[in-house]
């Protein structure tokens, strides 16, 4: 009986082995494991790349703007507080939000053998004379 991958949502949120799921994903803070501690699976060669990091903006913008703005229009408070408020909610949710999409996007490569890609020559072209 094969080994089922569990979903690449799952074992991204849960930080675990996409291959597996159950070993942990990452050895230090955002530092991806050579092998899967559980399955010893290869982790080492794949790479979620910048699509972490615009989620993150995304989602973090929407709130920060929304919550600055429901902020002064409410309570009207100096420049000062806005920016002793927001900027650590920006750092702090960075830092928080980072390791969950850098997860679940290296997941979803490996899930669909994107890993396996990065870096390959492209393919031939058929039409190319020799």
């Amino acid at each position: 009986m094969a080994l089922q991958r569990p979903s690449p949502f799952r074992a991204g949120i849960a930080l675990r082995c996409p291959a597996c799921g159950k070993g942990k994903l990452f050895s230090k803070y955002l530092v991806v494991h050579e092998q899967c501690p559980a399955c010893g699976a290869k982790l080492g060669q794949g790479d979620s790349g910048d699509a972490p990091m615009v989620f993150i903006i995304l989602i973090l913008g929407f709130v920060v703007v929304g919550g600055a703005l429901f902020t002064e229009v409410k309570y009207g408070p100096p420049l000062w507080l806005h920016a002793i408020l927001w900027v650590p909610t920006i750092l702090l949710g960075t830092l928080a939000l980072m390791p969950i999409f850098k997860s679940v996007f290296y997941a979803l490569t490996y899930h669909y053998d994107a890993h396996e890609q990065i870096g390959a020559p492209p393919p031939a072209d058929p039409r190319a004379r020799p």
